[in-house]
């Protein structure tokens, strides 16, 4: 595409899930094999992928688009996502090119084709639910050596304080085999890590099959050393897949599982679906066949009806599971969801429940980590920060090496020290027999 006799910039900017990663990557793929070239210096096409799970996202997400606007003035403007689904006719009134909610994202290259021809705005909103899986395809991840795969859309929980059902629509997911020919082009691709991503990713079914039988057709693929999942709620590990944790290896030693609360009360008002005895007996089956699995979750903190009683269980509660660390937020009132008309929980509250958390998480992360000392893992390197090359193990500690490795490899490491929560290790061997650089 030419514009002006010049060879036409974009750039893309992302906030929020592993979700919304995955659609910019495919974003990004096909802007360029439809001929246009990234470049964040003075672009041509800005496209920015909003988020509205919290206020503070719905306020940044609208931060970048007057920015964007301001500050490249003549720049195609395309606006997409959560944020704009969940506030459509605020962003209507922005000066947008192309605004759409979250569908069409397959259809950018496209849509932003026929603005160059028109010069017509152009914009696409929905408020229907019960929506067919949109298809992407990511051919290889560019902003990762993992690489995510959408498998899952929608969610039909509606616990009380998520506004997400509302703006991704109802469950629907990836056909099974669609699924298993993205990865192995991934794979061939180089990518030994795949991440299975989702808004509800444990709700998978396409075909007569579950996510336990989609990531027992993936472990065949040779050459894909791990799968990790993104995220899986408490009551989504049956038995089924806990034998598949078991017996798979390439599982990896790692589940990210929401708590949202640990008070029995709470949980009833936000509308989840166990409570602290079911969260508690789960944990201990996972750990009962994995026993050095690293557990993490997310915390809201200061939901409705919180109060001192209901936090000190929660705080005890996340004490005793144990896990390796806690993601905390604070309550945000999400318009339209069942908790925007409970009592609030003062906010000046909220931030010393936070700061009590983030300093339990500190504690937790800490002596998960300590454990490892002295131990070998396997770290895939991703990047390299200053004099360190940095990757992740199977049980997702971050590790730094001294000096240059091969990116991309799986290195067996003797985990040495930690210092400031970082931790430090020395290289034993190579899965792939590769040499330091």
């Amino acid at each position: 595409f030419l514009f002006r006799g010049i060879s036409m910039k974009f750039m893309i900017v992302t906030l929020g899930c592993k979700v919304n990663a995955y659609e910019s990557e495919f974003m990004l793929e096909s802007m360029l094999s439809s001929g246009y070239f990234y470049n964040e210096e003075n672009p041509d096409i800005v496209i920015i992928n909003t988020c509205s799970v919290t206020n503070i996202a719905d306020r940044k997400s609208r931060k970048l688009v007057r920015r964007a606007r301001r500050e490249h003035s003549d720049a195609v403007l395309v606006v997409v996502g959560c944020s704009t689904q969940n506030n459509w006719e605020e962003y209507s009134n922005m000066g947008i090119d192309i605004l759409l909610g979250n569908r069409k994202k397959s259809e950018i290259a496209s849509l932003i084709g026929e603005y160059l021809k028109t010069k017509e705005p152009y914009a696409y909103y929905t408020k229907n639910r019960a929506l067919d899986f949109e298809d992407m395809n990511v051919d290889k991840f560019t902003t990762h050596t993992r690489a995510f795969v959408k498998i899952e859309d929608g969610c039909d929980n509606f616990c009380s304080y998520c506004i997400i059902p509302f703006t991704r629509g109802s469950i629907r997911s990836k056909e099974f085999l669609k699924v298993i020919e993205e990865v192995k082009i991934l794979v061939a691709n180089g990518h030994k890590e795949i991440v299975l991503t989702g808004i509800h990713t444990g709700s998978y079914s396409s075909d007569g099959h579950d996510l336990s039988d989609l990531i027992l057709e993936l472990s065949k693929i040779d050459g894909l050393e791990r799968i990790r999942i993104s995220s899986i709620e408490i009551t989504e590990l049956n038995d089924k897949f806990l034998d598949l944790l078991k017996h798979n290896g390439k599982i990896a030693n790692h589940l990210h599982i929401p708590l949202q609360s640990g008070s029995d009360t709470v949980l009833g008002k936000m509308n989840r679906k166990y409570d602290t005895e079911y969260f508690r007996e789960k944990i201990k089956k996972i750990r009962a066949i994995r026993p050095s699995i690293s557990i993490t979750t997310d915390c809201i903190v200061g939901h409705p009806y919180e109060d001192d009683e209901c936090f000190n269980e929660y705080y005890d509660f996340c004490k005793e599971i144990n896990f390796s660390k806690l993601h905390v937020f604070p309550y945000s009132i999400r318009n339209g969801t069942a908790a925007a008309s409970m009592p609030q929980v003062d906010d000046e509250i909220k931030k010393i429940r936070v700061h009590k958390l983030l300093k339990l998480s500190d504690e937790l992360e800490l002596e998960y980590y300590s454990k490892f000392l002295g131990e070998e893992l396997d770290v895939l390197t991703e990047e390299y920060e200053g004099e360190y090359t940095v990757g992740f193990t199977s049980n997702y500690i971050k590790v730094y090496l001294k000096g240059e490795y091969k990116l991309n490899q799986i290195y067996t490491c003797k985990l040495e020290k930690i210092n400031k929560m970082n931790v430090y290790a020395s290289v034993a061997s190579c899965l792939k027999e590769e040499s330091k650089i």
